[in-house]
């Protein structure tokens, strides 16, 4: 089996087209931030991945500027030709024992993946004003974002299938929009709540697979795993850093944060669970303010 962190990378071939050539002259040149509105705004699978990697390396060589102030908006994340988005409560849930479930499954992973993508974009364009390691950091987690969706991608093709095949929900743009005007709650939500669930069962999920026999998918989700636990440390990193310059409690504020914008069930979690959250950062008195929200918010017809 090919190795699964150089797939994306094979990929784009040393050789990627700009974004949309009727809108720029290739990323090089711009602004960090424009071309951050870019990568969420492209829709071609390929290239979406090919042009987060232009734009990181780009940005880690100098080759790009951090602009200030507003910039044109974002119309709408890109999404690959003939993927129909539904209600999250239709969104039909199959155990991965039969191959049409191992599909789904594998589907519903990439499209968490490819969300994750403009997410990590989303907070570079967003948000202005933060320190230059700030869009270093989110840069970095787009790049392997699109790796990790690179390789489910991957995953999808050799069982016959590919994404944009089946249909998926919009929760997680809508959590985005949900907090596009607050980068504390932004931070709160996507990477402390929403990515750190992937923490809380992907263990699982990948014992399962191993037990069916299928290396192939347990192995992509080994490095998925491992590289989440980054991405939601550096979501803890940044939540601590906007909670030091409000002057207000950490615990306090991821509270409610999540009881303002979460429309949602936060889960009780159990050790492994913790200690995961723990490396990623997570502190005592907020894990016990996520024991809080388990036993009091329990919306109908959740899906999350």
């Amino acid at each position: 089996m090919q190795d699964q962190k150089t797939i994306g990378d094979a990929a784009c071939g040393g050789s990627i087209a700009p974004i949309d050539g009727s809108r720029t002259n290739g990323i090089a040149g711009a602004g960090l931030r424009e071309a951050a509105r870019l990568c969420v705004e492209e829709s071609d699978l390929d290239r979406k991945v090919c042009a987060t990697r232009e734009v990181y390396d780009l940005w880690r060589g100098g080759g790009l500027v951090l602009e200030s102030g507003e910039l044109p908006p974002l119309v709408r994340p890109g999404l690959p030709e003939g993927l129909v988005l539904t209600n999250p409560t239709r969104v039909r849930r199959r155990s991965f024992g039969s191959p049409a479930g191992l599909v789904a499954f594998v589907h519903s992973i990439a499209h968490i993946e490819w969300n994750a993508i403009n997410l990590a974009w989303d907070a570079v364009w967003r948000f202005d004003g933060m320190p230059r390691e700030y869009y270093d950091d989110w840069a970095s987690v787009a790049v392997e974002e699109s790796r990790h969706f690179a390789m489910l991608r991957a995953r999808l093709l050799e069982l016959g299938s590919d994404y944009g095949a089946l249909p998926a929900h919009d929760g997680l743009w809508q959590t985005a929009q949900a907090t596009r005007h607050d980068l504390l709650a932004r931070m709160a939500l996507v990477p402390r709540v929403l990515e750190a669930r992937g923490l809380d069962v992907t263990p699982g999920l990948i014992a399962r697979l191993r037990a069916r026999g299928d290396e192939a998918t347990a192995a992509i989700l080994d490095v998925v795993l491992r590289e989440e636990i980054g991405h939601v440390r550096i979501g803890s990193h940044w939540f601590h850093h906007l909670c030091d310059q409000r002057a207000v409690a950490p615990a306090a504020a991821f509270e409610a944060a999540i009881r303002e914008h979460f429309r949602g069930r936060t889960k009780a979690l159990g050790d492994d669970a913790r200690r995961l959250r723990v490396e990623a950062g997570f502190r005592e008195d907020e894990l016990e303010a996520l024991a809080r929200l388990s036993q009091s918010m329990s919306p109908p017809g959740s899906h999350w």
